[in-house]
């Protein structure tokens, strides 16, 4: 059986907030789904999904580890980050593994990475 990950689900507080920093910050409107209470955005062939926890119920913590986005162009995302104060926003870098990328967290405490799309490291070898 083989398997995919469709849907990444991103906990905020404020989903109307976090529309607004994610659109920015992905040059995406997405799509407001559930009446409102979800937000999708579009990532290749995974959906980033903002949900607040709270509205069933469930504490909102931040995701543990980072999410990453395969970028075409590091260099506008990083400014996009930059304009909007993604927090934690650190410098244009290249891993050991050879990816170019940047770090930095939402408005909510969530971990990002934004990975030139060219330099993507998939766990292939050679």
């Amino acid at each position: 059986m083989r398997s995919h990950i469709f849907r990444v689900i991103v906990p905020v507080p404020d989903v109307s907030e976090a529309v607004d920093f994610y659109a920015a910050l992905l040059e995406d409107e997405g799509e407001a789904v559930g009446g409102g209470t979800r937000h999708y955005f579009h990532c290749g062939d995974t959906i980033l999904a903002l949900a607040n926890p709270a509205e069933h119920g469930n504490e909102v913590r931040p995701n543990a580890d980072h999410i990453y986005f395969g970028v075409d162009d590091l260099e506008a995302a990083h400014t996009r980050a930059r304009l909007i104060n993604a927090p934690d926003l650190g410098d244009i870098g290249e891993q050991s593994w050879g990816e170019r990328s940047f770090y930095c967290k939402d408005r909510f405490g969530n971990p990002l990475c934004f990975v030139d799309e060219t330099t993507k490291f998939t766990g292939e070898r050679g």
